[in-house]
């Protein structure tokens, strides 16, 4: 049904923001009516982040107009835009750990409040609208979903018109993905608008009333969400045909690549994980998916398996049945393990750094004569700018100059990068923690092929991901980790996904009716 002007809450007229040379948004127009679930869709560097942030106040428009309820207004802050009835729930939650869910949502409020209003308040509008959180409890002792919850009661503490949400179901298992819907159905019905960004196709058509897609920082189209398919929003965003997954039958292999025995690791402070019992296998030709919620003890491990952090005992890790828990992470590399960790800013890359840079200080052992990375950088900068090159040219990584610095790409791009520079090295072992988080449909089918086609040409790949699509869709066998502790390992075609969201959610292995792999 057309919208009439009476039912528009926010309309946005010829939005544009540029970054120096760079146009993220240009003449974007977008129109969300009251009590409506609108998804906002588009390839990673898009415009999408970009036009929430105008439209939160983070940042402001270099010309174009934005009304709400017909009255023209300027967000020259998140406080105007809470002041106008806009919330938002960020990607990354910005909660304190050591503060309770009361005081963390007592910081948030810009008026004077007392504790115990807070208190009853928040246990009030738990129990309205079905986020279920003890407005006492340490924010470090919430699940991921909770936290979620936290973020929207401190909207709703505002009496928001227009909820902003920004890829909330990355960190979810499918129980709460399914109550997190349940509650934004509930809100939208009660009069109050979604702005719903996400890069699951499906979750858009069953959640959405309409959903508007960006392009190279334009708005080309707005789609009855209704009426459409997952294809055809995919081929709209990326501009051709998406390619399917090619995924060969695999005989089971038993050559073991990589293992871990009876590793135990303490937590390093108080909010981390500590590791209990870690083991694990995998084969060559073969991926290994670790599914599991965010702070369940993901980084922990990744930081173990890279060689970040030392094992106590050498024979705790195995490659080809060679001892290497003390070795560090260069050590490995040599030996054909390759590593990427979840964080691309700071951990995979340094954004201020060239790529040619970034390539050289991963791969400082190919060109090190001296000891000093420096003088090595200096005298062979051709050696690392020729890699970075054909890294660029067969991982499809689109650049905006020759070498750019690693800060200059948009979020895929930069994991193609960060992939394809991995890749280079010819690894035995690789070893990725959420390669696609964060990345669109166009970027993370050509990373799943790309780990498909390791595993396939015979090499040994664990994959850790909190997207149980992924999971399913590439792994041949499935773990989960849940606090620290890492589940018996089952071949792919012998557990379901809700299987999974069970263990991911910390139901009792000891109950479970599936049988592991012996």
């Amino acid at each position: 049904m057309p919208k009439k002007e009476l039912d528009i809450l926010l309309q946005a007229r010829k939005i544009c923001k540029s970054f120096g040379n760079f146009v993220a948004n240009q003449n974007i127009d977008i129109s969300i009516a009251k009590g409506q679930i609108h998804a906002l869709l588009g390839e990673n560097g898009a415009g999408k982040s970009t036009l929430v942030k105008i439209f939160y106040g983070v940042l402001q428009p270099d010309s174009g107009s934005i009304e709400i309820n017909n009255q023209k207004i300027s967000i020259t802050s998140p406080n105007i835009a809470r002041t106008n009835g806009i919330g938002m729930v960020f990607q990354h939650f910005s909660l304190f750990p050591a503060l309770t869910v009361a005081e963390n949502i007592l910081i948030a409020l810009d008026n004077k409040i007392k504790f115990s209003e807070v208190v009853n308040k928040i246990t009030k509008l738990s129990k309205e609208w079905e986020l279920f959180v003890d407005p006492l409890k340490l924010v470090s002792e919430l699940s991921v979903g909770e936290k979620q919850r936290v973020e929207i009661i401190r909207c709703l503490m505002q009496n928001p018109n227009l909820l902003i949400m920004d890829e909330p179901t990355s960190v979810l298992t499918p129980q709460e993905i399914k109550n997190l819907f349940k509650i934004l159905k509930k809100l939208a019905s009660s009069g109050c608008s979604i702005l719903y960004i996400s890069h699951k196709l499906e979750e858009i058509i069953e959640l959405a009333d309409e959903v508007t897609i960006l392009k190279s920082g334009k708005s080309i189209e707005t789609i009855d969400a209704k009426k459409t398919t997952t294809n055809f929003l995919a081929e709209k965003m990326v501009g051709k045909k998406i390619t399917q997954l090619k995924k060969n039958i695999k005989t089971n292999s038993k050559n073991i690549a990589f293992e871990v025995k009876n590793l135990n690791k303490q937590k390093d402070h108080e909010f981390g994980i500590s590791l209990t019992n870690i083991n694990l296998q995998v084969n060559y030709g073969e991926i290994l998916g670790v599914a599991g919620i965010a702070g369940n003890g993901q980084v922990e491990l990744m930081e173990i398996l890279s060689g970040e952090i030392n094992c106590k005992n050498n024979d705790q890790i195995l490659l080809d049945k060679l001892p290497i828990g003390k070795a560090n992470i260069n050590e490995r590399r040599k030996l054909g393990i390759e590593t990427i960790p979840e964080e691309r800013t700071f951990h995979a890359t340094v954004p201020n750094l060239t790529l040619s840079e970034n390539t050289f200080l991963t791969y400082f052992f190919k060109y090190s004569n001296t000891k000093s990375w420096i003088t090595n950088l200096l005298n062979n900068p051709q050696n690392s700018l020729d890699e970075s090159k054909t890294i660029v040219k067969n991982n499809d990584v689109r650049c905006p100059e020759t070498n750019p610095l690693a800060s200059q790409l948009s979020g895929g791009n930069l994991q193609k990068f960060i992939l394809g520079r991995s890749l280079a090295n010819n690894p035995k072992v690789a070893i990725f923690s959420q390669p696609t988080w964060g990345v669109d449909i166009g970027a993370a089918t050509a990373i799943r092929q790309k780990l498909l086609d390791l595993s396939q040409s015979g090499k040994a790949v664990i994959l850790i991901s909190q997207d149980l699509e992924e999971i399913f869709e590439l792994s041949d066998k499935i773990c989960v980790i849940n606090e620290g502790v890492l589940s018996e390992i089952f071949d792919v075609r012998e557990i379901t996904a809700t299987d999974v969201g069970l263990l991911m959610g910390g139901k009792n292995r000891e109950n479970q009716k599936m049988d592991p792999i012996k």
